[in-house]
């Protein structure tokens, strides 16, 4: 992968892949860049897709302290790398960190969205103590508890699926990850929509769901669009909090596109 150093001196690893106009994709909780394995075929023969490993995980560094306001740094440092300005599509917890990025003043021409992590009003909102709880986890040493707590509190799984999650083959790779666990948990803030904040965001938006998906997470992408000024959602088949990969890159496409 290539390299770029981020303002603080962190190195951030990524690929450039295609040609034409760049679009950025920006991953949630646990992965690292390869998330995006399966869509960057469907996407590169159109535009030029830049990928890459948040902070912590994957071939890029990371610093001894965490703020938002660094990880913000490194998707711009990409985005300079790119050209200076691109498309941005980002889900999960990428995409409450890509809206905090763009209000920032990033140079986002465009921004899709994919399901963020926010809790509106109706769902049972993650613990208050969430994050202390998370840290006290990895400061015991228990990546793999803090994981299933992530899980559990904030996704909402049930025992029977963070069960079957165990057996699966990225458990090891949650476990890999789970000292990032708190980067996501601070980019989420109050896991509330930034209403008046996204007030003034006028660059195009588009916030997408799967058809299939959790209702709080439905909830959640419907509440984003209406926050945004110039947004709108737009659902799509899938499962739970995936859309079907040739859809996907479809729409990412004509969206980076026109």
């Amino acid at each position: 992968m290539r390299k770029v150093v981020s303002r603080d001196g962190t190195t951030i690893a990524y690929d450039a892949i295609g040609e034409g106009p760049p679009i950025v994709l920006l991953n949630g909780s646990f992965r690292d860049h390869t998330i995006f394995d399966a869509l960057v075929p469907e996407i590169a023969p159109h535009c030029t897709v830049y990928v890459y490993d948040r902070r912590g995980r994957g071939e890029s560094g990371d610093a001894p302290t965490y703020t938002v306001d660094r990880e913000i740094e490194d998707l711009q440092a990409v985005i300079d790398e790119a050209g200076g300005q691109a498309v941005v599509f980002a889900g999960s917890s990428g995409a409450n960190l890509a809206l905090r990025a763009a209000v920032a003043g990033t140079t986002i021409t465009k921004l899709a969205l994919h399901e963020p992590y926010f809790r509106v009003e109706g769902f049972p909102q993650p613990p208050a103590d969430f994050a202390q709880q998370l840290d006290a986890l990895l400061a015991a040493g228990r990546p793999g508890a803090a994981a299933e707590y992530f899980l559990a509190e904030l996704v909402g799984f049930s025992p029977e699926l963070i069960a079957e999650w165990r057996n699966g083959p990225l458990w090891a790779t949650n476990e890999a990850n789970a000292h990032t666990l708190p980067y996501d948990t601070a980019v989420c803030g109050d896991f509330k929509v930034p209403v008046q904040a996204l007030a003034g965001y006028r660059t195009p938006a588009l916030v997408l769901n799967s058809d299939n998906t959790s209702d709080w997470l439905r909830a959640a992408a419907v509440a984003t669009a209406k926050a945004l000024p110039s947004g709108w959602g737009l659902q799509l088949p899938g499962s739970w909090h995936r859309i079907q990969t040739d859809i996907l890159g479809r729409v990412l496409v004509g969206f980076a596109t026109t």
